[in-house]
C-alpha cells in the first residue's frame, strides 16, 4: 500500500498530490505519505479531539468509510504549506449521504511530519449543518 519516498522531507506538492488522490477515492495514493503507525483524529466524535484512529490500515478504512457513505466525497480549493515539521492543509469539503442530506464546509488539516511521511492528521471543519441536496 506504501510507495517508497525518494526523499525525507514533506512537500506542499505531496500534499496536493494526497489530496487529489481523496478525490479519485485512490486509497493507495492517499496512504503513500502516512507513517505505519500514524495517527488520524477525525472533525467529529465523543472526545474533544475527535475519534482518534491509529495505524495506516484502520485509517484506510475510515477514509474508504467516508467514500462509501458519501460517494461524491470531495475537497475543493485545497492549498497546502509546511513549515519543518508541522504541515497545514485548507480545502472546502462537500458529499451527499444516501438520505440525500449534503455537506458543504471548510475546513483544514493539521500534520506533524517525521522522516517524510506524516504521523499525525488532525482534521478540523466548520460546524455547518447538513442540508437536503
Amino acid at each position: 500500500m506504501s510507495a517508497p519516498l525518494t526523499e525525507t522531507r514533506m512537500t506542499a506538492a505531496d500534499l496536493a498530490a494526497t489530496f487529489e488522490a481523496f478525490n479519485r477515492h485512490d486509497i493507495d495514493a492517499v496512504m503513500t505519505h502516512f507513517a505505519d503507525d500514524c495517527v488520524f483524529y477525525t472533525v467529529a466524535g465523543t472526545e474533544a479531539h475527535g475519534t482518534r484512529i491509529e495505524g495506516r490500515a484502520a485509517i484506510a478504512r475510515a477514509f474508504e468509510a467516508v467514500w462509501q457513505a458519501m460517494p461524491d466525497a470531495h475537497w475543493a480549493h485545497h492549498s497546502h504549506f509546511v513549515a519543518g515539521d508541522r504541515a497545514v492543509s485548507e480545502w472546502t469539503f462537500s458529499g451527499t449521504d444516501a438520505d440525500g442530506m449534503r455537506i458543504e464546509a471548510e475546513g483544514a488539516d493539521l500534520f506533524t511530519i517525521q522522516n517524510g511521511r506524516l504521523v499525525v492528521k488532525q482534521a478540523l471543519r466548520k460546524n455547518r449543518p447538513p442540508f437536503r441536496a
